[in-house]
């Protein structure tokens, strides 16, 4: 039963297998000088409502690391909660491919705030010190907390405020959008966020992800930094190909919302379960819980969720598109019957 480790055990929704096998269809530029590259750039432009610089790549670490080194210098840092994925699950990808380094604080709920970035102001100026460039949040977040958009547009202003930019890892973007019943206009470009990486692999899409500059000052060498990051794909249709039915009739508010209510419906249940208290604050398709260490011990190894702290017994259960309450029921018995 490991329906419920993560979004990423799940399969890929049947339109983006339609798009990537119509793109298979006679010859094409390589390098993204194809037809169908440019249509997906063409789509994310409208749905985000600006012209936007948009570079494929093959996996959400390359976004974020090619991403945040064409905004840093070897002197630069980037600031981030100490849950962070690019500080936790990313093998210190950043600090070796661009030489930049990360500073980062306690989170809260997941969350940065503009108070936890302030005391590494001081550092500005000083030739000593790394200098703060770059603020870096996942949405949603680490601890499967929502930034609502107005924590966005003041974490936005107060980089810009300070000269520095705004990255979002959006992962599942996706997710949190639905939930807060919002669009990826109003969540990234009216906030003013200068760099997404936007993800769909943990929502129906098979790989690939794009790096979105809302700046195109900021990205004009980028295409450098994707080509000696080896992630300028030869093939690159195959990838982008992927973009246009996710965001054609809405699929992926479709799948996102799939996702979330499952999430929602596994956490109604789970909530009825003596020995699991779940945390609050969980609007997607992640659910974290405390469950009881003798619990613990029947259910490690058996049924499909991560155990994120052995010592305080917190587990991370995931939803995905393809989630079905029959699945969610069967884990929920089986936790029962323990």
């Amino acid at each position: 039963m490991n329906f419920f480790q993560s979004d990423n055990n799940s399969g890929v929704h049947p339109n983006i297998l339609e798009g990537i096998n119509n793109a298979n269809e006679g010859i094409a530029a390589p390098y993204g000088n194809d037809d169908i590259t440019k249509k997906a750039i063409e789509k994310i432009s409208e749905v985000f409502g600006q012209d936007v610089d948009v570079y494929f790549v093959s996996t959400g670490t390359a976004a974020n690391i090619i991403g945040l080194a064409g905004l840093l210098k070897p002197f630069e840092a980037v600031v981030c909660t100490d849950t962070g994925h690019i500080n936790v699950e990313e093998c210190g990808a950043l600090q070796v491919f661009s030489g930049a380094r990360i500073l980062y604080t306690p989170n809260s709920s997941g969350k940065i705030t503009k108070e936890d970035i302030k005391p590494f102001l001081s550092s500005i100026g000083n030739e000593h010190e790394s200098q703060p460039k770059v603020i870096y949040i996942s949405q949603t977040t680490e601890e499967g907390t929502i930034y609502t958009v107005e924590e966005i547009k003041e974490l936005a202003d107060f980089a810009h405020e300070n000269n520095m930019y705004l990255h979002v890892d959006g992962a599942r973007i996706a997710n949190a959008v639905v939930a807060l019943d919002s669009t990826f206009k109003e969540m990234i470009t009216d906030t003013g966020v200068d760099l997404l990486s936007f993800g769909g692999t943990k929502n129906g899409m098979m790989m690939g992800e794009a790096i979105i500059s809302f700046n195109k000052e900021i990205s004009k060498n980028f295409k450098f930094y994707r080509k000696q990051g080896m992630q300028l794909l030869s093939k690159m249709r195959y990838t982008s190909s992927q973009f246009i039915p996710y965001l054609e009739n809405d699929l992926w508010r479709e799948n996102a919302k799939k996702a979330n209510d499952m999430g929602q419906y596994l956490l109604e249940k789970l909530t009825k379960i003596p020995g699991i208290k779940v945390m609050d604050n969980m609007e997607t398709n992640m659910v974290f819980a405390h469950i009881d260490e003798e619990l613990t011990k029947e259910m490690k190894d058996r049924y499909g969720y991560e155990l994120l702290d052995e010592e305080k017994n917190i587990a991370r259960f995931v939803t995905s598109f393809d989630t079905t309450k029959e699945e969610v029921d069967e884990l929920i018995h089986a936790i029962e019957a323990i």
